[in-house]
């Protein structure tokens, strides 16, 4: 964990992924990060998998360094003292909607400088998750064999819950922003991110809605090969598969030492008139005699062998891994310097995790610090916040107002 956010407090009141990764990530700059839930826990709390103690492991790694307060969010008191720590505090991270007691208009009375940062599904309001904007952004229907028939193949979901990381990642960026036009202006900022607007977004400014309104209809499906340009699995000669891209001129010539096909590709660009070295186009519009070209020389090698010839030659490739292949790969995790040791989780299980993606080789990095257990700090944030006294604090816990720590 990094130190140049320390003087930066957050309340955060999140559940499942977009909202809490603007905390995690605002954390590992070194934010305080204040995570606010319901007594029994979030709508992610329980989230599977689960350990055998219970513990979502999803929710421990989402929540890393976090601190957590837990109260009745169903109780007027509850909500008060939420909204109270709010304007406390100035800087809110939740995805609850609008219309609700953590509206901006609430948290802000009096406190005209608050900035508030909501994760919603869609701008006009409706609901939505990664999975149901994945499903209208139309990449699901890009995906799969490429032999399928348009007319009645299926969708393909990624796994990945790509657009709601995407959305955190914007919501960490959106946030800074605003505080930096505080700090200019004296000006707070109530700050909306629809889900579904970062999909359409993000799919409109990678050129692919440009694309489609150009050529008239949809792009076809391409299988593994990596559209407008050269790149795809292949096989070597003991049966591991392997992804290779050749996007620019030192990748395509490195690519040709490394599979020994010189006078192969000599021979089929005299043949179609083209010269493959020109860049993406001619090697993406005859993909599918250079994808027979390199798979029949890689049908030739060994994994090792072909994997040292293609790092010599400097290519870029990768062989494929299943997740728990990659989860134990020492390149990827052990010798990695974004893991550190395992913090004292709540699930009690001890496993890699990670530091801040950002490396600054001339600062020092601290080791990955644990989530919280659920109600953890609520007596020392409504005490340092709130100013609230111990026998204060606990007549709301006797209430049942105010939730301590869930480790026992």
């Amino acid at each position: 964990m990094y130190k140049l956010l320390s003087d930066l407090s957050i309340i955060e009141v999140s559940s499942f992924v977009a909202s809490p990764t603007i905390g995690l990530y605002c954390g590992q700059m070194g934010a305080e990060v204040i995570r606010v839930d319901h007594k029994v826990g979030g709508l992610d709390y329980d989230r599977y998998l689960l350990t055998s103690e219970g513990r979502s492991l999803s929710w421990e790694n989402l929540n890393r360094g976090k601190k957590s307060v837990a109260l009745d969010l169903q109780s007027g008191e509850g909500r008060e003292l939420l909204v109270e720590l709010a304007r406390t505090t100035g800087q809110v991270v939740t995805n609850l909607p609008e219309k609700s007691f953590l509206s901006h208009t609430a948290m802000s009375e009096g406190r005209d400088d608050l900035v508030s940062v909501r994760i919603m599904g869609w701008h006009d309001g409706r609901q939505a998750m990664d999975f149901t904007v994945n499903a209208a952004s139309g990449y699901p229907l890009m995906c799969g064999p490429e032999d399928w028939d348009p007319a009645t193949a299926p969708p393909v979901n990624q796994v990945l819950p790509a657009w709601d990381f995407i959305t955190g990642a914007y919501g960490a960026f959106a946030l800074l922003a605003a505080l930096r036009h505080r700090d200019t202006t004296g000006e707070g900022s109530e700050v909306r991110i629809p889900l579904g607007d970062v999909a359409i977004g993000t799919m409109a400014n990678s050129g692919a809605m440009a694309e489609m309104l150009y050529r008239g209809g949809d792009r076809e499906r391409l299988g593994n090969a990596i559209w407008g340009a050269f790149g795809r699995d292949f096989r070597s000669k003991d049966g591991v598969r392997f992804m290779v891209a050749a996007l620019t001129p030192k990748q395509w010539s490195g690519l040709i030492e490394a599979f020994g096909v010189e006078q192969e590709i000599a021979a089929l660009e005299s043949e179609l008139g083209v010269r493959f070295a020109d860049g993406d186009t001619p090697r993406f519009a005859n993909r599918h005699r250079l994808f027979e070209l390199f798979q029949h020389a890689a049908d030739g090698f060994d994994w090792t062998e072909l994997s040292q010839r293609m790092a010599k030659a400097g290519t870029t490739f990768e062989k494929y891994r299943t997740m728990h292949e990659a989860a134990n790969d020492p390149v990827l995790v052990a010798n990695n310097p974004l893991f550190g040791p395992s913090p004292a989780n709540p699930s009690g299980f001890e496993y890699p995790a990670t530091r801040s993606f950002a490396n600054m080789p001339e600062k020092p990095v601290g080791d990955p610090a644990p989530a919280p257990y659920l109600g953890q700090h609520s007596e020392e944030i409504l005490a340092e916040r709130l100013g609230l006294s111990s026998g204060s604090i606990a007549k709301l816990v006797d209430a049942g107002i105010v939730r301590l720590s869930d480790k026992e």
